[in-house]
């Protein structure tokens, strides 16, 4: 190879075809100052959103010039880019190396035509070209790299990576497949649209190709109805354009999001603008004349750059070959690609190590091939759209893999911006988290609202200092993964899919949620609980006065009675001191035998002692031996301090009615099957018991997803009053706060029982990698160490509560006074006492009576007298009477 100083001029052919419109013939003179030559064939050119777009350019050096291009219009910036290419390299020759210039010629074809394809690289192979630079096709690529492989003849492409080993292929286009991976997995992307031409990927069922404007809409439509969010995007600059035009037709709210940064736009940067080979080719580009270099007028694409480094590679190429004095003159060497055997090129395996050795610094930054020609140690940028533009994030290479930075400036940029907006917060209507106010038809916006959630908002945006918006989420749900459509509802799903940027709602922080979005410290800590209808209070019965000691006490102080008064019997009558006779009175004269026994304590004499000292009143008599008072002075001991429990337990048991609550526990609920019971049907409650391993839970969960009808209900209301309206039938597990909430509102009917089943929080929760975390998780620490948070709990919980502290009917001084109903059985004990006391008067009259009438011998009715008058009658009946009661004392 050596140059020549003859200006030579070398026209060539060039059809453009548009996809639409058909091919346009033009002709085109380029003037170089070299005999080598080179070959090219330029596709339409394509951009790539998250994958870099798929180019085609096959360039063919060699001392006959040739150029294959691929529906190249005139005006495509890519050919410009290659002209300018050329250009640079003709006029600005090394100082240290005899310079060279490159002559090339251009033909355009359809790519996607194997025959054409076949034809135009048979046509440049007979002219003796070096090498191929230019665009494929997937319908086309097999076969041309199946020439070149039998021919050897190295391909030099910015298309889209191919699969398998090509010994004689050269791909300037690194691969994405790493970074794109990456990137999915920093987000945590299991679900996704991909969104990809006919020239890149796997086959797909949607030709893209095909697609109008109205097919676009429609396929928006579809996803949209899916409620699909994420999306993976790999398509030409025009149709990306219709897609975008489409979506923001079909949703205008996604017009604010983009703008403003609502949207989460993440892609992939090839080219540094920083660098100073780039800025110095962007001032020459800027410079270009726009009639003659169509296309210059905006900045150029990546793919412009990528065919403006494969003139570079080619060039470095000539430069090594040159350096190693290895001749690849092919003149008299052309041949016929079709013939059979085929005939390489014997020069072509130097050629390819020549092009594999390239090791430059070009406008996509390092451009080095492995063994296969694949592209290595190449860096891409990773960018996300912000309010302010595009936003570098981070870089991805080989070795360190996704590197995510932070730029001060730019998070200062991105919280000025974010000021200057309006924040949509998404909550639920759920008291006492956010409720309307009365007469909320007077007011607009925010102020229509109030609760819990609604005050801890606007503190959060005081801190924070953002201007915000409340916005009911429409589903009534807090949120959930769907099982198998994988889609999120509720609140979480309003975050995932952007229509929110903050929730500030009840909402508890889980595994699963915590994958998709990101929360806060928590601003309330609570459990799981259970409700049930509170059950009718029972009414005390007529002996309550004996339930403040227990049923087994009280038989014991009966036994102890019994057993007192027997030993107080024996020891009176074992002792000597307690027997005694009574001294005659002074004055009084001496008489016969007394019935008075000479030892006072009998069993029944017994029996009425400690009668009478348990029951606090004493008794004429006591015991004077030592032995009996111990017994007298123990049975004392005892009665003081029953009495005394028993009055201290009295007034409680008397003035408390007690509930009787079938449920006390989540053991309780799994034992029987008589109350149903059952939870949120969307929420963390039931994916705890859902993901459960403890015996109790996992049973109550069978029961509860097998249960018919469903136990499960849509909303927090409607759980409620399906335990107001059960007859207590029916438990409903929900978080603490909100049980203990209900129980403080009329109309009163409902109580939490037993303890917390677990221990979680509330959180609020941001989209995934917003720049309002940190600043919201901050403004939630400095709430609660400003005591804010408990203050705002006990206003809503219990300063406005409607049902007393005890959680009951609001009760007055009166409602508490003791009703007959509860000292009903002492009033019974003290009747039928006196009852007990007439009967045994009456027995005890008869009784004596008739032992008297023995004894006096008094016949009442004899039988041989004549019955006497009524008036002798009754004298009679009167003198028995006096007889009875008058002339000697009756003694019982």
């Amino acid at each position: 190879m050596h140059s020549v100083g003859i200006q030579k001029c070398v026209c060539s052919h060039v059809y453009v075809c548009e996809r639409e419109q058909g091919c346009a013939e033009r002709q085109i003179t380029f003037c170089n100052k070299a005999n080598e030559d080179l070959g090219f064939l330029f596709p339409l050119p394509s951009s790539v959103f998250l994958c870099p777009p798929s180019l085609s350019v096959f360039l063919c050096p060699h001392y006959s010039p040739s150029l294959l291009s691929l529906s190249l219009p005139h005006h495509a910036p890519e050919y410009t880019a290659f002209r300018l290419a050329i250009f640079l390299h003709n006029t600005s020759p090394n100082a240290t190396e005899a310079p060279f210039n490159l002559v090339p010629h251009v033909d355009n074809i359809e790519t996607a035509n194997s025959f054409a394809v076949t034809n135009a690289f048979c046509s440049q192979y007979s002219r003796g070209v070096f090498a191929i630079f230019g665009l494929y096709d997937k319908r086309s690529v097999n076969t041309l790299t199946s020439f070149c492989g039998a021919l050897h003849i190295s391909l030099v492409t910015p298309s889209f990576p191919t699969e398998g080993e090509g010994q004689f292929t050269l791909q300037l286009r690194p691969s994405i497949r790493g970074a794109l991976l990456s990137l999915l997995d920093h987000y945590d992307w299991s679900r996704f649209v991909f969104l990809y031409d006919t020239d890149r990927g796997t086959y797909i069922a949607i030709c893209v190709e095909s697609f109008n404007e109205a097919a676009y809409r429609r396929l928006l439509e579809d996803l949209d109805r899916r409620q699909e969010r994420k999306y993976v995007i790999d398509l030409e600059p025009e149709r990306l354009q219709s897609i975008l035009e489409q979506v923001i037709l079909l949703n205008q709210k996604l017009t604010m999001q983009f703008m403003h940064g609502g949207a989460n736009v993440t892609g992939f940067q090839l080219v540094d603008f920083s660098k100073p080979i780039v800025i110095k080719l962007m001032q020459r580009w800027n410079k270009l004349d726009q009639r003659e270099y169509p296309g210059s007028e905006s900045p150029p694409k990546y793919t412009s750059s990528l065919t403006y480094d494969g003139v570079l590679v080619m060039a470095e190429a000539f430069r090594t070959l040159r350096r190693q004095k290895i001749d690849i003159s092919r003149r008299g060497n052309a041949g016929d690609c079709l013939a059979n055997p085929a005939a390489p090129w014997n020069q072509g395996i130097d050629m390819e190590r020549a092009l594999k050795q390239v090791r430059i610094q070009g406008l996509t930054g390092n451009i080095q091939f492995d063994h296969y020609g694949r592209r290595v140690n190449y860096t891409m940028d990773v960018f996300e759209l912000k309010s302010n533009g595009p936003r570098k994030i981070g870089y991805w290479n080989d070795i360190d893999k996704l590197v995510l930075v932070q730029n001060e400036n730019a998070l200062s940029n991105d919280s000025s911006a974010m000021e200057n907006r309006t924040v949509v917060v998404t909550t639920i209507m759920e008291g006492p988290y956010v409720m309307l106010k009365k007469n909320w038809e007077l007011y607009e916006g925010n102020d229509q609202y109030e609760g819990y959630c609604v005050d801890l908002a606007s503190e959060i945006a005081k801190h924070i200092g953002i201007k915000y918006k409340i916005s009911i989420v429409p589903d009534g749900k807090y949120g959930a993964r769907d099982p198998e459509t994988k889609i999120w509802n509720g609140m979480v799903g309003e975050l995932v899919y952007g229509k929110a940027e903050i929730a500030v709602a009840p909402l508890t922080i889980t595994l699963v949620r915590e994958e998709v979005i990101d929360f806060s410290k928590p601003f309330m800590s609570l459990g799981i609980s259970i409700m049930i209808k509170k059950p009718q209070k029972s009414k005390p019965g007529v002996f309550s006065f004996l339930d403040p000691l227990a049923y087994e006490i009280w038989m014991c102080i009966v036994f102890a009675y019994i057993g007192v008064s027997v030993v107080l019997f024996l020891v009176s009558r074992f002792s000597p001191y307690e027997w005694h006779a009574e001294e005659p009175e002074e004055g009084a004269t001496e008489q016969g035998p007394t019935d008075q026994p000479p030892n006072e304590f009998g069993i029944f004499n017994s029996l009425w002692f400690s009668l009478g000292a348990f029951m606090q009143q004493g008794c004429d008599i006591s015991p004077r031996s030592l032995s009996g008072r111990i017994v007298g002075g123990v049975w004392w001991f005892f009665t003081l301090i029953i009495i005394s429990s028993y009055t201290a337990n009295l007034a409680a048991f008397l003035t408390v009615e007690r509930m009787v609550s079938p449920i006390e526990s989540a053991e309780d609920l799994a034992k029987q099957t008589e109350i149903a019971y059952g939870t949120l049907d969307s929420g963390s409650t039931k994916e705890f018991f859902r993901r459960s391993k403890i015996a109790v839970y996992e049973k109550m969960w069978s029961y509860m997803k097998s249960a018919e009808p469903t136990v499960f209900t849509k909303t927090t209301a409607e759980g409620v009053a399906r335990v107001r309206k059960s007859k207590g039938k029916y438990a409903f597990l929900l978080e603490s706060t909100m049980n203990e909430y209900t129980e403080q509102r009329k109309p009163c009917d409902t109580m939490k029982v037993g303890g917390n089943l677990d221990s979680k929080g509330y959180g609020i929760a941001t989209p995934k990698g917003s720049q309002l975390r940190n600043a919201v998780n901050l403004a939630v620490l400095k709430l609660n160490e400003q005591g804010l948070l408990d203050k705002l709990k006990n206003k809503w919980w219990y300063d406005k509560g409607e049902c007393g502290s005890g959680g009951g009917d609001s009760k007055d001084k009166s409602s508490q006074a003791l009703s007959l109903s509860n000292v009903a059985g002492v009033f019974y004990i003290l009747v039928g006492g006196l009852g007990l006391a007439m009967l045994v008067a009456l027995v005890e009259f008869c009784y004596k009576s008739r032992a008297e009438a023995k004894r006096m011998k008094v016949d009442l009715s004899p039988p041989h007298c004549p019955s006497p008058s009524p008036s002798t009658q009754n004298l009679a009946t009167y003198r028995e009477g006096y007889n009875v009661y008058g002339s000697e004392g009756v003694k019982i």
